[in-house]
């Protein structure tokens, strides 16, 4: 009789731990479940956005469509993009850029710089109205490049001999597999210098600088925050609470406002996705087991 008490007393504490995981697992779920579906459904009530631009930029079609959406959106009362990126294709940080600006003609863009804004990631800053950068942030960098290699000397060495059947002489360059050529080189420079003329005169129109100001700012080089302000690259030093200051001061928008991170393509499917399989699981009643041309700043 004792054996068989201890094994009820032992198979009723075991329920009761079952009990209690199981109803844990449940609030977890429903909890994830919320969070999708506030991505799914925002919420209605005035916020601020926050668009968090990190690594290299390229095109992303996701983003994009996600920042229409914020135009579009009349709860977004405006949006904070907080940007640490060395940059990345021309074409990636045009895109972004003009996609801000279509945010920005509805409501109020502050850019926030993190450790580097530079190249890219400045073009995707004056999509701002408003930029604001850490005494230390590097940011600048403004011009474009072209990057390539020539491996001839080293497949001489290895008996390669490469052959290259093109309809005229600049197709394909430039070609590791080849010599860059005079002609070459000054098509390439052609096309760069045009990119570069695309990029200062976006600087100098965005923030309002002469020619001679623009000349001393776009010619490459990085700058600090606090250099970046002097030669206004940059309109404050700070970080977003200095952004929610202009906000309020400049716009009248409550600091009390909410911030909601906007998520879109991986990143968004990936929550959703964990929320469904949690919640099958739980649900179901089954056991929950705990299984081009490159704007781009880089250290040579």
């Amino acid at each position: 009789m004792s054996l068989d008490s201890d094994g009820l007393l032992d198979r009723r504490r075991l329920k009761r731990r079952l009990v209690v995981w199981r109803g844990v697992a449940i609030v977890a779920v429903v909890a994830l479940i919320g969070l999708v579906l506030s991505e799914l459904f925002p919420p209605r009530e005035r916020h601020v956005a926050r668009l968090n631009v990190d690594g290299v930029i390229v095109e992303d079609r996701d983003r994009e469509e996600a920042l229409d959406k914020i135009a579009r959106d009349e709860s977004t009362a405006a949006l904070i993009v907080r940007i640490n990126s060395p940059g990345g294709t021309t074409t990636g940080s045009e895109e972004l850029y003009h996609a801000l600006r279509r945010v920005a003609a509805d409501k109020p863009v502050v850019a926030v710089l993190g450790t580097i804004a530079a190249s890219g990631g400045y073009i995707a800053a004056i999509g701002a109205d408003h930029i604001v950068a850490r005494e230390t942030s590097l940011t600048g960098s403004i011009g474009v490049l072209m990057q390539t290699a020539e491996f001839t000397g080293l497949m001489e060495k290895l008996g390669i001999v490469p052959h290259s059947l093109k309809s005229k002489p600049l197709k394909g360059q430039p070609s590791p597999l080849e010599p860059l050529s005079r002609e070459a080189r000054d098509a390439i420079q052609i096309t760069i210098d045009d990119g570069y003329r695309w990029f200062s005169d976006l600087v100098a129109a965005r923030r309002d600088l002469d020619e001679a100001q623009t000349a001393a700012v776009a010619d490459g080089r990085i700058f600090t925050g606090r250099q970046a302000r002097d030669n206004r690259l940059v309109d404050a030093i700070g970080g977003e609470r200095a952004a929610r200051d202009w906000l309020e001061s400049e716009h009248a928008l409550p600091r009390s406002l909410p911030v909601i991170d906007l998520q879109y393509g991986e990143e968004a499917s990936l929550s959703r996705r964990l929320v469904m399989s949690l919640a099958g699981k739980v649900l179901s009643s089954e056991v929950l087991m705990l299984d081009g041309l490159l704007s781009v700043w880089h250290a040579e």
